[in-house]
């Protein structure tokens, strides 16, 4: 026996499901509209195209599910895919609207702790991985575009090393500087090394499920902060690291790639108060005012 369906019309149909869901979406936020619908229609079209098993799904579920569970303050498993699928690179990308002379943004830490404050020119590494040498002393100024000095500014530094994992984070090199009057600053550390990303979550199955590796070439992770301007979140790379092509985050970009200068004579190391011969690094950080700022 047969009849018409108490329910209405067939919406069965994989575009007449899409359309369903879509006109019973009214958000009152107008980009929330435009982003929401946008994320059904392509979610729809993802589930069509690669026909998707209810056995895939749950699992696609339960992987999502996990990475929230392994998500803290101290680790955002989130950002860790963000980055190793190359989005957080691709938002910085979309998102690049500073004036020409601005710094260029890099990846975020999605394992960031807070960094200790330290005077100008300190050692930020531990006594145990200063000992080991490959000196560094990296300084320049923070400015604005008008390469005018910022006063103030905030510079919040995490330097990976070869041994990380999700255990050590709290033995990695931090510091927190202030700039004096006229933008400088200056600390001593040693030469970054590649390092690997954690691998005991569900990043790190997602990584050996695509047949990617973990590791990023060395970096310095740079913050900086001031009052009336954007802050800006950057990485100083090492040149010459093999693996500045094979970024597990694909975030080294051109200008984020420093020389390491090798200064060797007696004058520049008694100069610089240097234990032996060491890298010199020079950089500048820009920021961007912010003319939402009264003062700015």
């Amino acid at each position: 026996m047969t009849g018409r369906p108490a329910t209405g019309p067939d919406h069965s149909g994989a575009d007449a499901i899409t359309v369903r869901v879509l006109s019973e979406m009214d958000a009152p936020d107008a980009r929330t509209g435009q982003l929401t619908q946008s994320l059904v229609m392509h979610l729809h079209a993802f589930l069509v195209e690669n026909q998707v098993s209810w056995d895939e799904w749950r699992a696609g579920l339960d992987f999502l599910a996990r990475v929230g569970r392994w998500t803290t303050p101290d680790r955002n498993e989130l950002a860790l895919m963000s980055d190793t699928s190359g989005s957080s690179t691709l938002i910085n990308a979309l998102n690049r609207h500073r004036p020409a002379q601005a710094g260029l943004a890099g990846v975020d830490q999605p394992l960031h702790q807070a960094a200790p404050p330290r005077r100008m020119g300190d050692v930020i590494v531990t006594a145990e991985q200063w000992a080991g040498g490959n000196w560094a002393l990296v300084h320049g100024r923070v400015l604005d575009t008008g390469r005018n000095p910022v006063a103030h500014a905030r510079i919040d530094l995490w330097q990976a090393h070869a041994e990380q994992d999700s255990s050590n984070l709290p033995h990695d090199p931090r510091a927190l500087l202030t700039t004096g009057t006229d933008g400088h600053f200056r600390f001593r550390t040693v030469k970054p090394l590649s390092y690997s990303l954690p691998t005991d979550g569900p990043c790190g199955e997602w990584l050996r499920a695509t047949g990617r590796q973990a590791v990023r070439p060395g970096n310095i992770l740079t913050r900086v902060e001031a009052d009336g301007h954007h802050p800006l979140t950057t990485r100083l790379f090492a040149a010459g690291d093999p693996l500045l092509g094979r970024d597990a985050a694909f975030g080294v970009t051109d200008g984020l790639v420093l020389d390491f200068a090798l200064r060797e004579t007696p004058e520049e190391v008694e100069a610089d108060g240097m234990p032996g011969p060491y890298f010199d690094v020079a950089c500048d950080l820009v920021l961007t005012p912010d003319r939402r700022t009264p003062g700015a």
